[in-house]
């Protein structure tokens, strides 16, 4: 510890009391709630687990955010805390200072305690007071069961000690207990491991789903009937599935999942990346949406005119905010259908991605006038097209207006290419130098990457920036 960053006293004091755990676990009946934080930070610190299970039955807040001191998982420090629960689930009198209702082992909490530890100081007293009162709340026996939140990442591989021994400690306390998970990613194809996890977390808590291994569309049909009893989930991100729904065996599958959907009763954010079964039927997974989505990205596929007439003509997507169909060739349709689809979304629309549409300069001259009318939009990608210097620049003209944009990603003009399609470096650096100029003349700063690759977002390696400074 430098001079110029002392300790603070009340931390000195921790470590001073911490030295006698036997007094400090004396002392914690007439340590007033402020010094709990930096005592609980202080006996972390030092692996002082009979501090900490006494702590946690003392705890004078109704969350403890341990997962924000915890940079990887630390075995011995979770057992102690546990231990702690135990004793006072386990106490038919609840300890007069003791609101602990919730244990929070996510990424999270780093607020609180920065601001216990004095690391945040316009933090003010007013703000602190009042999430005091909220913490201090009482509450009326019997108590609800405990909450116990945590990210779960499903893989193939066995579970880490960390994640075993919770499960296992969860599940022998069923009733005492509700295992709370917001964020579920899965990449594992287990399906024992997937009904294992199932049976023991809330699945009433889960708010966004993300499969992320590509399946079979009969594989997604049986892990719909989870999906449909994750009655609050809110964004649901499924990787490329297989399947045609042309056979009667991947149409029932199709019917099983969408059935499904039709529970997720606050779906706001869809994400299905490369999924072919949708070809000719996406009207059928619209038609399950019950609310209006914020996000729809569909991504990798093949799609049809009635595809797209059916996602323009579709209610639920009148407060898009973000709009995703890369990969998705619209070279052969008709230029209203896209025209229609964006004017359907102009007012509300802040994120539109079309690379790798195998869109053109005429197709996007058509799309000109639409663009230029989403107001909201704050981020424009279009890598991995082939759009013309002239097309190019008439679309920075026509999206000079739009006061919100603020990042757009582009591809190199097709002159900066040979008639081999061999990128011709002096060439783009040319053309850059053109754009530059352009948006110097326009008058307002805009942060632009031109890429002569499809990825928008790889970095200073393969793209370049234009910002002028006016």
């Amino acid at each position: 510890m430098s001079a110029h960053n002392p300790p603070r006293l009340v931390n000195l004091a921790a470590m001073s009391l911490l030295r006698d755990e036997a007094l400090a676990i004396c002392s914690l009946e007439y340590l007033p709630m402020e010094l709990y934080p930096p005592l609980f930070m202080a006996a972390f610190s030092l692996r002082c687990s009979e501090s900490l299970m006494a702590m946690v039955q003392a705890w004078p807040f109704g969350r403890l955010p341990l997962g924000g001191l915890m940079k990887r998982p630390h075995q011995e420090t979770l057992e102690a805390v546990l231990d702690g629960l135990d004793i006072l689930l386990a106490q038919e009198v609840h300890p007069r200072k003791s609101k602990l209702r919730v244990l929070d082992l996510r990424n999270t909490g780093q607020d609180f305690w920065n601001m216990w530890s004095g690391d945040k100081y316009h933090v003010s007293s007013s703000s602190l007071m009042a999430s005091m009162a909220k913490d201090m709340s009482g509450t009326k026996h019997p108590l609800p069961p405990l909450e116990v939140y945590i990210d779960l990442c499903l893989k193939e591989k066995t579970w880490g000690k960390f994640i075993t021994y919770l499960f296992r400690w969860v599940e022998q306390r069923k009733g005492s207990i509700h295992l709370c998970c917001k964020k579920m990613k899965i990449i594992s194809r287990s399906k024992e491991t997937i009904k294992k996890v199932f049976r023991i977390v809330n699945l009433d808590c889960i708010q966004e789903v993300e499969l992320n291994f590509t399946q079979k569309l009969s594989t997604l049909a049986k892990f719909a009937s989870f999906l449909g009893k994750m009655s609050n989930v809110q964004r649901l991100l499924l990787s490329p599935i297989h399947g045609s729904a042309v056979e009667e065996q991947d149409h029932q599958a199709l019917l099983r999942f969408t059935s499904q959907i039709l529970r997720l009763q606050h779906l706001r954010y869809l994400r299905m990346d490369g999924p072919s079964f949708l070809e000719g039927r996406l009207n059928q997974m619209l038609r399950c949406l019950k609310i209006p989505l914020y996000h729809i990205s569909i991504t990798n596929c093949q799609l049809t005119e009635s595809d797209l007439t059916h996602l323009s003509q579709c209610p639920e997507i009148c407060q898009l905010k973000g709009l995703n169909l890369s990969g998705v060739t619209l070279t052969n349709f008709h230029p209203k259908l896209i025209q229609g689809l964006l004017e359907k979304v102009a007012d509300t629309v802040e994120e539109l991605n079309l690379n790798l549409c195998g869109i053109m300069d005429s197709l996007l001259t058509a799309l000109l006038p639409a663009l230029s009318c989403c107001s909201q939009l704050r981020v424009l990608s279009m890598c991995g097209n082939l759009i013309s210097m002239a097309v190019l620049e008439s679309l920075l003209r026509h999206t000079h207006g739009l006061s919100a944009l603020h990042l757009e990603f582009y591809p190199a003009p097709r002159e900066s290419y040979s008639s081999l399609g061999i990128l011709h470096q002096e060439r783009l650096a040319q053309l850059k130098t053109e754009l530059w100029e352009i948006l110097t003349d326009l008058g307002r700063p805009r942060k632009i990457w031109i890429s002569p690759r499809p990825c928008p977002h790889c970095g200073q390696d393969m793209c370049d920036h234009l910002n002028p400074n006016t």
